[in-house]
């Protein structure tokens, strides 16, 4: 039986979107900054902070760690592709190094756990080498955000992280969502920062190049704006993988689908098989792969990696 792709269910114009006197122009003064910015953190806000618009967060967060990875690869002179940093993270067996790439990852996937932006986990996301510092760092950013607004906020502590250590380019994109996250009162940390900053960007803030700040601060809008348009479409994906879910009669598909819209990426071998993660329901290898394709003809899912082997499923784009 051949299967048509599934529709998309839920309607994007009844989720929040950015105005049209937000996306049209371009913000050339920190004034404008901090107006656009501030109706784009609305709408992100209610996209993520409201069920009934169905955006898979956890999906989400997911996501913004593997851009963020591939972002700081190039901040940090590797330039590795992000398909490489998802393989080297997802298909690394369990003990065995996962070298730089799958290092980085993991450490943006922990920046989104439940409890990451709290003062008591930070310092091990940062290290014992900064982990003095971030407090007070992040202290001096919450103030310049309650007197010119978030992004100037996240600029201050981009830029004094910085100027510490030139090199510590992920703890500060990290304090700089951090600042975001405890602003808007989110339950997780977005990483959004990293997304569209660029080395000179980031060289030119510290040496306070003219206009450096309000640069980067576009840069962050710009990112935040993706961010929406992002959230948007994994709803209605999300929503289309919820439609067919009745129509999977494979053992434990219920909790395979919860995987879906969890997981960025989704190993069959090792994530549904022997036991779906985060269960004790048993699926069998075979069973696993026969899964992930029938998601694919069904036009929820799709394969990642263009391989025939070492396979990576993850929801439909």
């Amino acid at each position: 039986m051949t299967y048509q792709p599934a529709p998309i269910s839920h309607d994007p114009h009844t989720l929040p979107q950015l105005p049209g006197w937000v996306t049209s122009g371009r913000a050339k003064t920190p004034e404008t900054v901090a107006f656009r910015s501030g109706a784009a953190l609305t709408v992100l806000d209610q996209l993520i902070g409201d069920p009934k618009f169905g955006v898979p967060v956890r999906l989400l967060a997911n996501r913004l760690a593997l851009s963020a990875a591939t972002a700081t690869s190039k901040l940090e002179g590797r330039l590795a592709r992000e398909a490489d940093i998802r393989d080297a993270y997802h298909l690394t067996p369990p003990g065995e190094a996962r070298g730089p790439d799958g290092d980085l990852l993991a450490f943006w996937r922990d920046t989104v756990r439940p409890r990451a932006g709290e003062t008591d986990e930070i310092a091990d996301l940062v290290g014992a080498e900064y982990a003095g510092e971030a407090g007070v760092w992040l202290d001096a950013g919450l103030e310049r955000a309650r007197t010119h607004g978030p992004l100037a906020g996240s600029g201050a502590v981009l830029r004094d992280v910085l100027h510490a250590d030139d090199r510590a380019e992920r703890v500060a994109c990290l304090l700089s969502d951090i600042v975001l996250a405890r602003l808007l009162n989110w339950k997780t940390v977005l990483p959004i920062s990293a997304r569209r900053l660029t080395k000179a960007a980031l060289r030119n803030l510290t040496s306070n190049g003219q206009g450096a700040e309000l640069a980067v601060q576009v840069r962050i809008l710009e990112s935040i704006e993706k961010t929406i348009r992002l959230a948007r479409g994994l709803a209605c994906r999300a929503e289309a993988l919820r439609v067919v879910a009745p129509k999977l009669r494979a053992k434990g598909s219920e909790a395979a689908v919860d995987l879906f819209l969890t997981e960025d990426a989704v190993a069959p071998a090792s994530m549904l098989s022997p036991r779906i993660r985060g269960t004790n329901i048993p699926m069998s290898d075979r069973a696993a792969r026969r899964f992930c394709d029938r998601l694919v003809e069904l036009g929820v899912a799709q394969e990642l990696t263009g391989r025939p082997t070492f396979r990576l499923y993850g929801i439909a784009s």
